[in-house]
């Protein structure tokens, strides 16, 4: 393959992934890809992370409920970085609150104190989120994306991660979220469909085979 891959959505169906190289379960294995793969985004597949039809049978709806009240940035400016964070798009991983307790308080308001640890610690916490949520900006500058070859993750339990800025076709991303990386929906429940919204932890959401 050298066409760039894309990210299509069907109506009430999969994702239809064009040309991907690199698909990737939980433990890093490579999963084989196809010109065209369908992976499940209803939740119900029995052979997941491929589509098997079950979405016809459970009726599942890629509606976005969300009302969009929770899509937007805020910013938490410290003595040498700020942080920015959109809460309504973020798919709750849990790398920053459990990864830098001291910069990001969960259950606290304000939850984020950038001074709260060093900056190179606050820097490597945020490039781990996958989901686009957070950024950075140092004097001014933005730092949000990455250079990174294509590839799509299935998380353990959880979203499919999207890294290299594959196109996501025909869909808006959040206020100030990155396009080169983020987060889909894989359980069924997100309200902010086609994205990821921390909805599969809450319904125990699991897949044991990735």
């Amino acid at each position: 393959m050298n066409q760039k891959p894309i990210i299509e959505f069907s109506s009430n169906g999969p994702l239809l992934i064009k040309n991907l190289e690199v698909l990737e379960n939980s433990k890093g294995e490579r999963i084989s890809t196809e010109a065209v793969i369908a992976l499940c985004r209803c939740g119900g597949s029995a052979n997941k992370p491929f589509c098997d039809g079950t979405h016809k049978k459970i009726g599942f709806s890629d509606a976005r409920l969300t009302d969009g009240s929770a899509d937007k940035r805020d910013n938490y400016k410290g003595k040498k970085i700020t942080i920015h964070d959109n809460r309504g798009v973020c798919a709750h991983a849990g790398h920053c609150t459990e990864g830098l307790g001291s910069v990001f308080k969960y259950g606290q308001e304000p939850w984020i104190d950038p001074d709260g640890a060093d900056v190179e610690a606050v820097i490597e916490t945020i490039k781990a989120c996958p989901s686009g949520a957070l950024s950075y900006s140092i004097e001014g500058v933005e730092h949000r994306d990455e250079q990174r070859a294509p590839a799509i993750s299935v998380t353990k339990d959880g979203p499919y991660a999207v890294l290299g800025g594959i196109e996501c076709t025909g869909q808006s991303f959040g206020d100030g979220a990155s396009s080169e990386h983020y987060t889909l929906c894989r359980c069924g429940g997100s309200k902010n469909k086609p994205f990821c919204d921390g909805t599969h932890y809450n319904i125990g959401f699991k897949d044991e085979k990735n």
